[in-house]
């Protein structure tokens, strides 16, 4: 496989950033630590410019769609509307924490995301009652009385405030679901860890090449 000479550049770049800015964090030099922290403000900067760069293809798009009375176009004027008043908003008032900034944040987007949760849960109870008509084995009746176990002892209805239910419920939820989450993370931390020494060795090269 031929490598061209500018992704051998690329590549090189990427190594001895990378190394640098791991260096930076385990050998404290003051040198190298100013070094570090402008090589992570240039990522912080060159994140933010492929964030906007990515909401401005959106919004082309969506405006292709919408010139095209796609299906859906609807949808794209509503988003593209959407985009062009929370910069206004953000650009007028001066900043992302202004009264304006954060109104749309208290009242429009934490709405939404709520409910985007609550149809989760219905998605996932949706799930639960499905399952049923699979075959039934004998994790899935371990789960099925796990999460009932767990819900029931979530009330606070008359008659249900038993407390051995309330300790086992908080037992489960706050042991054996902390050791999911937690080792759910080491798994991330650990490809993330694995991903970025791939890079930083060249194995991997999403730069080009």
């Amino acid at each position: 496989m031929k490598i061209s000479l500018s992704t051998s550049i690329l590549a090189g770049i990427a190594i001895v950033s990378g190394g640098i800015v791991l260096l930076g964090y385990f050998i404290d030099l003051p040198g190298l630590r100013d070094l570090r922290l402008l090589l992570v403000d240039w990522a912080v900067i060159l994140a933010a410019v492929a964030l906007l760069v990515g909401v401005l293809n959106l919004a082309v798009v969506h405006w292709k769609r919408f010139r095209a009375s796609q299906k859906g176009s609807g949808n794209s004027l509503v988003l593209m509307i959407s985009i062009l008043v929370t910069i206004f908003i953000i650009a007028a008032w001066g900043g992302p924490t202004t009264v304006g900034s954060m109104w749309i944040y208290n009242f429009i987007l934490l709405p939404i995301e709520t409910s985007l949760l609550a149809l989760l849960a219905v998605v996932l109870i949706y799930a639960f009652a499905r399952m049923f008509h699979r075959k039934i084995t004998i994790p899935v009746l371990v789960f099925a009385g796990v999460v009932l176990f767990v819900l029931v002892g979530a009330f606070t209805l008359p008659g249900l405030n038993v407390p051995l239910i309330v300790e086992l419920r908080d037992w489960i939820t706050q042991v054996w679901a902390v050791a999911g989450v937690r080792g759910i993370l080491l798994g991330v931390a650990l490809g993330t860890i694995a991903t970025g020494l791939r890079i930083l060795l060249g194995s991997d090269r999403p730069y080009g090449g």
